[in-house]
């Protein structure tokens, strides 16, 4: 057992989900912010290079394929300290245009026994302008992609003009952008995955890109419960459109794999499951679209990566990288360097 596992997991699990994640994500800024802390930490936790790890996804460089997924690092206050302990990219957000205050508490939680998290946050977040400050202290040359979103007070008829927002807003300051229409806890959000309205944004924002000096890479966040249908949909969109790619997959709405009684788990009420239970259906979905569309756009790969073997699967299954979120929660920064000396060992045998 791990130092994190043994030591640290139970005096964080000790405390109420959201507020230890909240003082977590402050005292990591704070520490990014004091000299040689960071040096520390990247002695312990850096991936060592090697050229079977490197990746050029969407023209971008990676050094590795191991990402930190979305809403983590929601405002963009820890990201340079993530990257220190070994993460190849990390996602900010999700961001709305405006600062918005999410879902009533409690909104988040732990399912122990089977390494899980149901979330219903809601797109909690201080709004784009303070991710822009936060984004502006940027010394390192680590990935940054950006998710946005809308407002849930927009209408989503009017959801172009906040991913718009959010995409020039933030064009400067991250290296990708993700577009959050797939979170479960947004009312109607999920409507937007529909072709028609999906097809309109994703073309407003390539339209925007094509007007900048240098195009960055847009791609799509997609629920774990569409069906093969709405999934052959969104190939065509990809294709249609022509975005950078998806990353595969969002928090489930779904209940599956999980030994806690029914009675529990409605007592927590509605929001996307992540973590060990939401493994094997994200990895088919990236199966899926990598064989529908015949591996005609790269996808990111997240759900349910909990060890080296799980990341793994997801590349084969046609992902060109991964991101990790409940896995890193509950093994620790040490997961990214174990996911990536485990690719090395497989592809050397």
């Amino acid at each position: 057992m791990s130092f994190y596992s043994a030591v640290v997991r139970p005096i964080l699990f000790s405390f109420d989900p959201e507020t230890i994640h909240s003082f977590t994500i402050n005292w990591l800024s704070f520490w990014g912010k004091v000299p040689g802390v960071q040096s520390v930490i990247k002695c312990h936790y850096k991936v060592k290079s090697d050229s079977v790890l490197e990746r050029e996804v969407f023209g971008i460089k990676f050094p590795h394929p191991v990402g930190l997924a979305a809403g983590l690092d929601k405002n963009a206050q820890a990201y340079e300290m993530l990257g220190a302990m070994g993460f190849a990219f990390v996602e900010v957000g999700t961001v709305t245009p405006r600062p918005q205050i999410g879902n009533p508490k409690p909104r988040l939680f732990r399912l122990k026994k089977d390494k899980g998290l149901i979330n219903r946050m809601g797109f909690n977040n201080d709004g784009v302008e303070s991710m822009i400050r936060n984004l502006k202290k940027r010394h390192t040359k680590l990935i940054i992609g950006g998710n946005i979103g809308k407002n849930e007070v927009t209408p989503n008829e009017d959801a172009v003009r906040d991913y718009l927002l959010g995409f020039n807003s933030l064009y400067e300051y991250v290296d990708y952008f993700v577009v959050n229409v797939s979170c479960p806890n947004q009312q109607n959000l999920r409507d937007l995955q529909a072709r028609e309205p999906l097809t309109n944004l994703l073309q407003t924002l390539c339209h925007a890109n094509e007007e900048k000096p240098k195009q960055k890479p847009i791609l799509l966040k997609i629920s774990p419960d569409l069906t093969h249908e709405q999934l052959d949909d969104i190939i065509d969109i990809v294709k249609e459109t022509g975005i950078a790619g998806v990353v595969a997959t969002n928090t489930t709405t779904t209940r599956n794999n999980l030994s806690y009684s029914q009675e529990y788990i409605e007592s927590i009420g509605n929001g996307g499951l992540s973590g060990a239970p939401e493994t094997n259906l994200s990895t088919e979905v990236i199966r899926y679209v990598h064989e529908k569309s015949q591996g005609a756009f790269p996808i990111i790969g997240v759900g349910g990566i909990m060890s080296p073997e799980d990341a793994y699967e997801k590349l084969e299954a046609g992902a060109s990288l991964v991101q990790i979120y409940s896995g890193f929660i509950y093994e620790g920064p040490s997961l990214i360097k174990k996911i990536c000396k485990y690719i090395v060992k497989k592809s050397t045998k």
